[in-house]
């Protein structure tokens, strides 16, 4: 099992946020990701679902889309990883 951050620490809640910017993008295609936990060393865990878990795009959407959106909010985040 990770070593996650408690889901009391504000980064948390900026994660979050970032995630929003990106959701409705997701959502036109079918897609959706949920926040699954900040690991310790700063990398985030996402599922991707929806139609987004069985894209053969994902990786890309993942890289340029998501992960792109949390590290401009939160630029401690060193990547973001689909689990």
């Amino acid at each position: 099992m990770k070593d996650y951050l408690p889901k009391t620490d504000p980064l948390y809640d900026r994660v979050i946020s970032a995630l929003e910017t990106v959701r409705p993008y997701l959502q036109v295609d079918g897609g959706d990701c949920q926040l699954v936990g900040i690991t310790k060393d700063m990398v985030v865990d996402v599922k991707l679902l929806g139609a987004c878990g069985s894209c053969p795009m994902s990786t890309l959407t993942l890289r340029a889309g998501v992960e792109q959106a949390i590290k401009k909010a939160n630029p401690e985040i060193a990547r973001v990883e689909s689990v």
